[in-house]
């Protein structure tokens, strides 16, 4: 029996030390905007469909970082060019390149930027899932 019919993943909640560094990162670099801040230790945002909930976490007690589940997360975008467009937005804001624009054999077409606190965020056009047009 099939899954239920969805609409893909719109949801993320992550966590971070430095809450108002991921804050900043979301809102200025990436473009959403403050939903809602039910308290200091915690942040909603949205965009482009997405809810994103930001969390404060503490340091840990090794100094040695814990290796998270979390690879990547990914913007989408509509069609390939919007990915150059990206890179120049993301180098003008300061933000780290880790990987520069290409497109992958499946026609995708994505880059790599270093998120705060080491989170990689691609930013990716996905042929299959780009709307029509």
């Amino acid at each position: 029996m099939p899954a239920p019919p969805h609409l893909g993943l719109r949801h993320v909640a992550l966590r971070f030390f430095d809450l108002a560094a991921a804050e900043r990162f979301f809102v200025d670099v990436l473009g959403y905007e403050v939903e809602w801040r039910p308290d200091p230790e915690n942040v909603y945002l949205r965009g482009a469909g997405d809810n994103v909930a930001l969390h404060r976490t503490s340091r840990p007690a090794s100094p040695a970082p814990a290796e998270g589940l979390l690879d990547h997360i990914g913007i989408l975008l509509a069609a390939p060019a919007q990915v150059d467009a990206w890179a120049e937005w993301l180098a003008s804001a300061g933000a780290r390149i880790l990987s520069p624009p290409r497109t992958h054999r499946d026609g995708a077409r994505s880059l790599s930027v270093e998120g705060p606190e080491g989170l990689v965020v691609q930013v990716i056009h996905h042929p299959p899932l780009a709307p029509p047009g």
